[in-house]
């Protein structure tokens, strides 16, 4: 059953979409060699509830942190420690916030220090899949135009998609229909109308497309141990087009990137 969002609960989205946006650019100014995950997670939720929202991973499904934390070869879901960042690693930070009722959710893969060609190549053509998923998020479009925009264009520099993992509806609840795989086949799946609000996050591998779960329950890691790299966005579809709830504007801001990466899928 797919939630159909009012203008009106897009708007109180959007506000918990930019508390997480926010946040994220806050720990972007603090990711460098020695930053202390732990100290940063505490940050995060300190300044999350600053802003009248409650940390939205936080306790659910007994999830110990504010704070995905996922270095290197985790893909997702890594539990943040007191093991400090070092230089070359890269850091996949996933965060959400609930506010006025509805969630926000959104992430980025950080570089901390001077990293690797092959690696950064990697968070770069995951960061574009992101946005070409986004611009199949479109009236009359399927779930699985998403997929296979993303697939495709990751797929064809040799990545792999992780299959087990994948983006989902948003709203009152974290995960909402429909789910959004970053694989699939044109014109399947559920078909998009105006109101639906979506989180696309391609979760995409350096090498094999197989993961492998930690004994804690939560990590999930390639199974050949090579990188992986997340990026998220939440997007609603409004008049026909997709619009950008989150944004990367304060990331960008915190690491000095200039972009117009954003502007096609903004109205305000």
């Amino acid at each position: 059953m797919i939630n159909i969002k009012t203008a009106e609960e897009i708007e109180l989205m959007r506000e918990s979409a930019l508390i997480v946006s926010k946040t994220l650019g806050m720990v972007a100014s603090e990711i460098r060699p020695g930053a202390n995950p732990l100290k940063l997670d505490k940050m995060a939720e300190e300044f999350i509830r600053d802003q009248g929202a409650e940390p939205g991973f936080l306790g659910m499904y007994d999830f110990p942190n504010t704070l995905n934390w996922s270095p290197n070869a985790q893909v997702v879901h890594g539990i943040p420690t007191n093991e400090v960042l070092k230089n070359g690693d890269i850091i996949s930070v996933d965060c959400g916030a609930l506010k006025n009722g509805y969630y926000g959710d959104h992430a980025y893969t950080f570089e901390v220090g001077e990293v690797a060609e092959a690696t950064k190549k990697l968070l770069r053509i995951t960061k574009e899949s992101l946005y070409i998923g986004i611009k199949a998020f479109k009236l009359g479009n399927r779930v699985g135009d998403v997929g296979h925009a993303i697939q495709n264009y990751t797929e064809n520099h040799g990545y792999g998609v992780v299959r087990e993992l994948v983006g989902h509806g948003l709203g009152k609840e974290l995960h909402e229909d429909p789910q959004m795989p970053n694989y699939g086949k044109r014109g399947r799946g559920k078909k998009f109308v105006d109101g639906m609000v979506v989180a696309i996050e391609p979760m995409i591998n350096m090498g094999t497309k197989r993961i492998r779960q930690l004994k804690d329950g939560w990590t999930v890691l390639t199974a050949d141990g090579k990188p992986s790299a997340h990026f998220e966005h939440d997007v609603a579809l409004i008049d026909g087009k997709p619009e950008l709830l989150s944004t990367f504007q304060y990331i960008n801001e915190a690491l000095g990137i200039i972009t117009d990466e954003e502007k096609e899928f903004r109205r305000h």
